[in-house]
C-alpha cells in the first residue's frame, strides 16, 4: 500500500492520482470520502485564493487581535479558487480507488471567482495560470460554494472529533474553508473566529507552530520546509492537491522525528492566531 514515506528523498514516489472534483462530479466525489473518513481520519488540506489584497497579514506573533482583523478584512473580499485534501491514517497510508486500484487524494475547484467582477492581484493571478489553473474552466464547471456546504457538513469530515487536521497556512485555509462552509462572512472577533474554526475542525495541527516548535524557525514557504526535511513533491507545485499532499508528509516526518508521543498537545495552536 502506497505510504507518505515514498515521498522521503529515499524512494522514488509511485503514482498518485489527483482527483479533480467539478460540481458534476461533487456529489459521486464525497460519497467515496465518507467511505473512507472511519479509516482515513487524518486530513491535510491546502487552498489557492486570487491573493492578499490588504498587506500584512501577519505581522506579529502575538498581537491576534490585530492579524486576525486584517485575516478578516482580506478574506471576506476574496473568494476561494481551489481547495486541496488529503487523507491518510496512523500508518501514513493513503486511500485507494480505481482499477487497478491507486493511490488518491482530492483537488475541489470553485466556481465563485469571476475575473470580470471580482478583485484580485493580477501577478497573482498570472502566476496561478503558470501553475496549470484554469480560472475559466473553474467559473464554468467548478464546484458552487452552497453545493460544497451542503455536502461537506453532512459528509463526517467536519464537526467530527475523531478527525485530525493539519494545515500549513492555518489562518488562511482554516478561514476560506470556514467562509465556505457557513455562507457568511468571517466572524467580527478574534475569539469568535477561534470558537468557530474549533466547532468545525475540533482537532487541528498547524505545521508552522510545529516547525518553530521543532528549531525556533518557521519558514514561510511550503516548498523549502519539504526541501529542509528531503521530502520529494508530487503533481504540480502551487496546485492544492499536490500541496495538500505535501503537508502530509511534512506533518508526518515531523510527527515521528521530532515529537514522538507528544504532539496531541499541540492540537489547536495557530501561529499568529493563538498562543503556540
Amino acid at each position: 500500500m502506497w505510504s507518505l514515506d515514498y515521498l522521503d528523498g529515499n524512494f522514488a514516489a509511485d503514482p498518485v492520482e489527483i482527483r479533480e472534483v467539478w460540481d458534476s462530479n461533487l456529489e459521486e466525489e464525497l460519497s467515496l470520502i465518507r467511505s473512507i473518513i472511519a479509516d482515513y481520519p487524518f486530513i491535510s488540506m491546502n487552498t489557492k485564493f486570487p491573493a492578499f489584497l490588504i498587506p500584512s497579514a501577519i505581522t506579529s506573533p502575538t498581537s491576534f487581535v490585530f492579524n486576525y482583523q486584517n485575516i478578516k478584512s482580506n478574506i471576506d473580499a476574496i473568494k476561494l479558487i481551489q481547495l486541496g485534501l488529503t487523507f491518510f491514517n496512523s500508518s501514513g497510508h493513503l486511500p485507494h480507488f480505481g482499477s487497478p486500484p491507486r493511490p488518491c487524494i482530492w483537488q475541489f475547484n470553485f466556481r465563485e471567482f469571476d475575473t470580470t467582477r471580482d478583485i484580485f492581484d493580477r501577478n497573482h493571478m498570472d502566476f496561478l495560470r503558470r501553475s496549470g489553473m484554469d480560472i475559466e474552466k473553474n467559473h464554468l464547471l467548478g464546484v458552487t460554494a452552497d453545493h460544497f456546504s451542503e455536502l461537506i457538513i453532512s459528509s463526517g469530515i467536519v464537526q467530527n472529533n475523531s478527525v485530525q487536521w493539519i494545515t500549513f497556512h492555518s489562518y488562511l485555509d482554516l478561514g476560506y474553508l470556514l467562509k465556505t462552509l457557513t455562507r457568511h462572512n468571517l466572524p467580527d472577533s478574534h475569539e469568535g473566529f477561534l470558537r468557530s474554526v474549533l466547532r468545525y475542525f475540533p482537532k487541528i495541527y498547524d505545521i508552522k507552530t510545529l516547525m518553530k516548535l521543532c528549531n525556533n524557525h518557521s519558514p514561510r514557504v511550503l516548498n523549502k520546509v519539504a526541501e529542509d526535511l528531503g521530502l520529494n513533491r508530487v503533481g504540480r507545485y502551487h496546485q492544492t492537491g499536490s500541496d495538500s499532499l505535501l503537508v502530509a508528509a511534512v506533518f508526518r516526518k515531523l510527527k515521528d522525528h521530532f515529537f514522538l508521543r507528544s504532539i496531541e498537545r499541540y492540537a489547536g495552536a495557530l501561529r499568529g492566531l493563538s498562543l503556540d
